[in-house]
């Protein structure tokens, strides 16, 4: 459920500028890009075979379909077969199409990978703006080793092991700069797909804004089931088929 993380125009989070506290990052002027001084994530040096992780689980073949409550916007998740290499690793490619109104304004690919103690991370992502039916912009769109790209903690292997902590999802300086923290792993979730339990809670903001975070809900063996954005809009999950 991913939207472009850009300098300007449509953005998914926002958070407060000053988590990032004092890094020295490139900003979207056209500074090279340079990663900040405390982000030195423990790249694994082994990976799995599939993202299997019970909270986010990237079957290929899966399915799944949002809706928001006040009708607007829809979401289409689909889980691709064929994994894209990503700076060495096999990586899974999501689709993630986002319909306002019934017109597609979004489309976009992410890469996921799962380390061996199942960890999913999140490896980046070509995203595309639409107008019209034509490609508008593709700011946000990033890759891991490319550009000072790095991956970033995308779902805990234990979530409940890093309740109160924050984590970056991703990091590409100036262009994308999402970070997550857990805030409970026992929450009960009901949407039209289902009713669910032991479910986690995070929360998610983009360190590029200055706006307020929203809240995501991934439940066992569904992934993500809610997200309740700004403004208090849910976006919830009401068609899942695990291939």
């Amino acid at each position: 459920m991913t939207n472009p993380h850009q300098c300007s125009g449509r953005l998914r989070i926002t958070a407060a500028a000053a988590v990032l506290g004092a890094l020295t990052v490139g900003g979207c002027n056209g500074d090279d890009p340079v990663a900040p001084q405390d982000y030195d994530p423990d790249i694994p040096t082994e990976w799995a075979p599939a993202v299997t992780n019970p909270f986010f689980p990237l079957a290929p073949g899966s399915h799944r379909v949002y809706e928001s409550d006040d009708g607007v916007e829809v979401i289409v998740i689909d889980v691709l077969a064929a994994p894209r290499d990503v700076n060495g690793v096999s990586a899974t490619v999501v689709r993630d199409q986002v319909f306002e109104d019934g017109e597609l304004i979004e489309d976009t690919f992410d890469w996921f990978a799962q380390d061996v103690a199942g960890n999913v991370w999140y490896l980046g992502e070509d995203s595309r703006e639409i107008e019209d039916g034509q490609v508008v912009s593709t700011a946000g769109s990033w890759e891991w080793g490319v550009d000072g790209a790095l991956p970033g903690i995308y779902m805990w292997a234990d979530p409940g092991g890093h309740i109160g902590e924050e984590y970056r999802q991703e990091y590409a300086a100036g262009v994308a700069e999402d970070w997550g923290e857990v805030l409970a792993v026992d929450v009960d979730v009901s949407v039209p797909a289902g009713d669910f339990s032991g479910c986690v809670q995070t929360e998610d903001w983009n360190a590029l804004d200055s706006g307020p975070r929203e809240n995501k809900f991934y439940c066992s063996g569904i992934g993500p089931a809610l997200e309740l954005e700004p403004g208090g809009t849910r976006v919830e999950l009401v068609e899942v088929d695990n291939g």
